[in-house]
């Protein structure tokens, strides 16, 4: 007797389409195919089901195992609604179908679309059958990449689950908020990166206080992440990561990753100027200048002496002969012994020799010498006369932001009207009115015109907040003067704040005399 596997698969794709059907349903799937097994006067071997599963996705868990079973030859057909509840993808129509299971003595049957590998007739009909399938899942694709990037233009968030420190608001579709638990630990990460910590040295730090990881916190949340095996332990790539997300200042970052194909799994991480980035999407967590001042940081050479955390003038100092970033190290006694104190040295010695001269510099007196010259830098800056100045604003500036927001103003219509007009073209492919090829060809042109717009916008954007920075640079200033002036101690918030570089020469052997130059922000 005939041993029948039955095999049953429902995806939201095809929710979609039979909206208004009962047909597609796994149950009722399940009903008309056993109905037709025993009419025919098959022994029903095993029911197959995968619910919520694209016709594409080849690691379908009862798909796999009825392949496994068939190939153990535990039944002699397959039965589905059809041919595209078996697979949408060509390739495996040929692989299974055509190959596979002829070799195992596996019969395949569709109930609805007449497939059936036994009819020697109907071979060409089930490969264009395979080809319309694996069409639609292509359209159904484009689709659904053309309203997910027309939702990230307008800054709305449709990841999964929400990043480290923000959470998804409540009946608002695509809006951010703060969650406050997990924020506190970003801006701790922030505070103690510009305090001279390393991103090792903060994983130690939040580690030993048995502070969960991002994915260790999630999952305490009850926020599923299919994880095997979870520490909740931080790394140093981990606090990276967040030091360097912009998510933090409010912006909506999105499209960093992209599949290489619709019918692959596998992303691959996309150029930065081509992320879509959309500012003041929803409350930040860092302040905009301590970000920008923190990858400034970053961008720079800190060196630590194995503590994790380096030195408050650390990637500051330079050579003024070579342009070198002077480097931290220990002297020693005649007896081998360590010297309580640290000296700076080009970093280019050791590396070449002859490439510089020996440029030294005790670092306590260094930073003794910085705090001073610090001080007499504030001193020398008359906060009324900079406050009047700021208070001068070129009625130029309003007329440059108007034309900015005219131009933007613009440009958002022709990106709707194209954007609408893509997905007419695709609800016209969809009825037949347009072939394939008129389609390709149409929405490659319009698509051509949408992405050179959005560059636009992009640009002006950028030039438009460039503007308001600048235009509110010098009352910043104000702000951070009038925070410092009356400092005791010189820390790395302050270095970082206001010092670009500091450059060392080299000592005059006849006076002892060493010049030391401040190259300021400000």
């Amino acid at each position: 007797m005939n041993r029948v596997a039955i095999y049953c698969r429902l995806s939201d794709e095809d929710r979609i389409k039979e909206r208004n059907k009962d047909s597609e349903s796994i149950q009722n799937q399940k009903n008309l195919l056993m109905d037709y097994a025993l009419n025919q006067g098959w022994e029903i071997y095993k029911l197959y089901s995968d619910d919520d599963w694209s016709g594409m996705d080849s690691e379908r868990p009862e798909w796999n195992q009825m392949i496994s079973d068939a190939q153990n030859s535990h039944f002699n057909i397959v039965l589905c609604k059809s041919q595209a509840r078996f697979t949408r993808d060509m390739e495996m129509v040929e692989k299974y179908l055509h190959t596979l299971f002829p070799m195992w003595g596996i019969r395949f049957v569709g109930f609805a679309d007449n497939a059936d590998t036994e009819n020697k007739g109907n071979k060409k009909a089930r490969q264009i059958n395979g080809l319309v399938n694996e069409w639609y899942c292509e359209d159904i694709s484009e689709n659904i990449k053309v309203v997910f990037d027309k939702k990230r233009r307008d800054g709305l968030y449709i990841g999964g689950i929400a990043p480290y420190g923000l959470m998804k608001k409540p009946n608002a579709k695509g809006k951010l908020i703060i969650d406050p638990e997990a924020a506190v630990i970003v801006r701790r990460i922030f505070q103690l990166y510009l305090e001279g910590y390393g991103a090792l040295k903060i994983a130690k730090v939040l580690n030993d206080e048995g502070i969960p990881n991002p994915t260790k916190y999630k999952m305490m949340h009850g926020i599923n992440l299919q994880k095997r095996e979870n520490l909740g332990l931080w790394t140093g790539v981990t606090v990276r990561k967040i030091l360097k997300n912009e998510m933090y200042i409010g912006n909506m970052v999105q499209g960093v990753h992209r599949k290489i194909s619709y019918k692959s799994k596998k992303c691959i991480l996309v150029p930065k100027e081509k992320w879509y980035i959309v500012e003041n999407t929803h409350e930040a967590i860092i302040d905009k200048e301590t970000f920008k001042l923190v990858q400034k940081i970053m961008t720079s050479k800190r060196r630590s002496d194995g503590s994790g955390k380096p030195h408050i003038l650390s990637g500051k100092v330079k050579c003024r002969e070579c342009g070198s970033t002077m480097v931290r190290f220990t002297p020693h006694n005649r007896t081998g012994e360590s010297l309580s104190y640290k000296y700076l040295k080009c970093g280019m010695i050791d590396r070449k020799k002859g490439v510089c001269t020996g440029h030294y510099i005790r670092l306590d007196r260094l930073e003794k010498l910085i705090a001073y010259m610090f001080k007499e830098y504030l001193k020398d800056i008359n906060e009324v006369l900079l406050r009047e100045e700021c208070k001068k604003i070129p009625l130029t500036e309003q007329k440059i932001m108007n034309s900015f927001d005219r131009e933007l103003s613009y440009i958002d219509k022709q990106i709707l009207q194209r954007e609408k007009a893509i997905e007419v073209l695709y609800m016209d492919r969809l009825n037949g009115d347009i072939t394939m090829q008129q389609w390709i060809q149409m929405k490659s042109n319009f698509q051509h015109k949408l992405e050179a717009l959005l560059n636009r916008r992009k640009i002006l954007q950028n030039k438009k907040v460039q503007a308001l920075s600048d235009s509110n640079k010098d009352s910043m200033l104000i702000e951070k003067i009038k925070k410092y002036k009356n400092m005791e101690e010189l820390d790395v918030g302050v270095v970082n704040e206001f010092i670009e570089y500091i450059t060392i020469g080299e000592k005059n052997k006849e006076n002892g005399k060493q010049e030391v130059n401040i190259k300021w922000r400000y």
